[in-house]
């Protein structure tokens, strides 16, 4: 499985880019994106095949970034707090699904916000940092939470700065859109 698409808005409400490649930092999430420096929502991530199917529900296409999404991927995305994926060399985790709000029926037309339930991919925070760029693959290495010494364990293991917020045991409070 790989990397599809990445954009970025500087700011919210500010229209998505596309880019070729994104900074991601541990604890703060992408650098230049409009959730950068939050406490939880670092990286949201979406499945092709789910914006295929809510396309052929919508009976119309759309582009990827008009989900506001950040990563675009073409394997199914996990969306139970605690999943553990991979984008290139960053690990990331997921901490509440990435829910549609009124605004997909302003981005996508009528009937946005439905055709995206529970296809809205996962918002996630990320545990290492590094540069995930459109190629890279991608994998789900785990569905349900791990101890944090084996959290640890996989973040040294592949060299990467690991970060964890012990303090938080419940989805994140945040906005459910990402305008």
């Amino acid at each position: 499985m790989r990397v599809l698409a990445l954009a970025v808005a500087p700011e919210r409400h500010a229209p998505m880019h596309e880019v070729d490649a994104i900074q991601v930092v541990a604890g703060a999430g992408i650098v230049g994106d409009r959730w950068h420096g939050t406490r939880h929502r670092h990286v949201t991530v979406q499945s092709l095949e789910d914006l295929v199917a809510a396309q052929r529900e919508l009976g119309r296409g759309f582009l990827v970034t008009a989900t506001r999404r950040n990563v675009t991927v073409d394997g199914p995305v996990p969306t139970a707090p605690g999943a553990r994926v991979r984008l290139g060399d960053v690990l990331l985790e997921v901490v509440r699904v990435a829910a549609p709000c009124r605004i997909m029926d302003d981005s996508l037309g009528p009937g946005g916000a439905a055709a995206l339930r529970r296809r809205g991919g996962s918002v996630l925070r990320a545990l290492s940092g590094g540069v995930v760029r459109v190629g890279d693959g991608y994998r789900v290495l785990m569905t349900e939470q791990q101890p944090e010494s084996e959290q640890m364990d996989e973040a040294e293991e592949h060299g990467t700065p690991h970060y964890s917020d012990p303090s938080v045991t419940e989805l994140d409070s945040e906005p459910k859109d990402d305008l």
